[in-house]
């Protein structure tokens, strides 16, 4: 596997664009990805109780397996908007499939902005007209940047792997960089991929993807409504199809699995108001869901988020979250380190490596590993520290 250059756009087949609506003053805010020929589809969609109209849209439309275009909105959450909202979100995916000469049911929709705003849906269909003449290989990195809220810069990704005697490239690109907590986080997420793989076999690869790295992520403990994850498969990279479990299915999981790994850390490392990106691991737990569970917990802890922003080698708030997560776990086998250094042995702490640690907390990348030492399962989180300026960016979002 190698990484190559572009993103959604890598893949055989696949074009995009970003314009500017006026849903945002002067930027970028309306994103089309487009597959030239039909493509099978897959999603992964928010947890939340509260979903956004685009998504009860793509989640009705995305049933069948099929899909060709899938068009964004920034700015603007599309949600808490009622039947209204629902009608816009319909009138935009009907406005792209008579651009496109497509199905209706083939567009799905996406916002993220602000929610209980009504959606200007008249800004963006009149500017469907621009978004569709535009489109385009080279213009992926606008479709990047208009998605985004918050962030600070465009995520993307794409790689190229071989599959037989065949070449098979995947791309993508996420927003994301507050209200994160899975499952999933206040994120977008689109994948393209040319490979020839099979319906069943793409659901599972995007399905345990999402598992293994969107579903990691915090960066405030908070779930939005608006949260999604697509890939559209448009096998033009020809060769059999890749069937489920196969040795070929698995050659690809694994490359998906990189893309949304490095999509995942770049969300967190460009966190509202972050400095440091800090990875979590507990390993030695009795199961699974327990290493995941108190990974989660470490990760979520305002106290420890706001230590590590400080710098501050505050042992305590690393153990008092731990055992909030109410994983079972016998304390005089507990061993912590921060950056590789241990910090408690057998339940004691060590003193003499404080100065050392606050050294180590200068480090733009921290790791904290729990071994509790009484099993065999392992699982890790990502996050970032908790700074002043997240207060700053939020307390005036409005």
């Amino acid at each position: 596997m190698k990484t190559i250059t572009g993103s959604v756009t890598a893949p055989q087949g696949f074009i995009a664009n970003g314009v500017k609506s006026g849903i945002k003053k002067g930027k970028l805010d309306l994103a089309l990805i487009v597959s030239k020929v039909p493509a099978l589809a897959a999603g992964v969609f928010t947890t939340n109780e509260l979903k956004a109209a685009p998504l009860k849209v793509s989640k009705a439309h995305i049933k069948n397996g099929r899909a060709q275009a899938i068009v964004i909105n920034s700015g603007n959450a599309n949600c808490l908007t009622g039947k209204s909202g629902l009608k816009a979100a319909i009138d935009i995916a009907k406005a792209i499939s008579k651009s496109l000469w497509i199905s209706e049911d083939d567009v799905l929709v996406a916002s993220t902005g602000l929610i209980g705003k009504p959606l200007p849906t008249g800004k963006i269909k009149s500017a469907i007209a621009k978004l569709v003449k535009g489109l385009s290989k080279a213009k992926e990195l606008k479709a990047a940047q208009a998605i985004l809220t918050t962030d600070t810069r465009p995520k993307r990704i794409a790689v190229a792997i071989n599959i037989g005697k065949k070449t098979v490239k995947l791309g993508g690109i996420a927003k994301g960089a507050g209200m994160i907590c899975p499952n999933m986080a206040t994120m977008l997420c689109f994948l393209t991929t040319d490979a020839n793989i099979g319906l069943r076999a793409l659901r599972r690869s995007l399905r345990d993807s999402v598992e293994s790295s969107f579903n990691t992520i915090t960066v405030d403990g908070d779930m939005s409504t608006n949260d999604m994850v697509l890939i559209l498969a448009n096998s033009l990279a020809g060769g059999p199809e890749i069937r489920y479990l196969s040795r070929e299915h698995r050659i690809f999981s694994d490359a998906l699995n990189y893309v949304t790994s490095y999509l995942a850390k770049e969300i967190v490392r460009g966190g509202e108001g972050a400095t440091k990106f800090i990875e979590v691991n507990v390993k030695g737990s009795r199961s699974l869901s327990d290493a995941k569970r108190m990974a989660k917990q470490i990760a979520n802890s305002n106290l420890v988020k706001t230590a590590i922003a400080g710098e501050d080698p505050n042992i305590g708030r690393i153990a008092s979250a731990a055992g909030a997560s109410g994983v079972k776990f016998d304390e005089s086998k507990l061993d912590i380190y921060l950056n590789r250094i241990k910090i408690v042995d057998g339940g004691n702490v060590i003193d003499k490596v404080r100065p050392k640690i606050r050294r180590s907390l200068r480090k733009r990348e921290i790791i904290i590993t729990l071994d509790l030492n009484c099993g065999s399962n392992s699982a890790a989180s990502w996050t970032c520290d908790l700074t002043e300026e997240y207060i700053k960016i939020n307390a005036r979002y409005n």
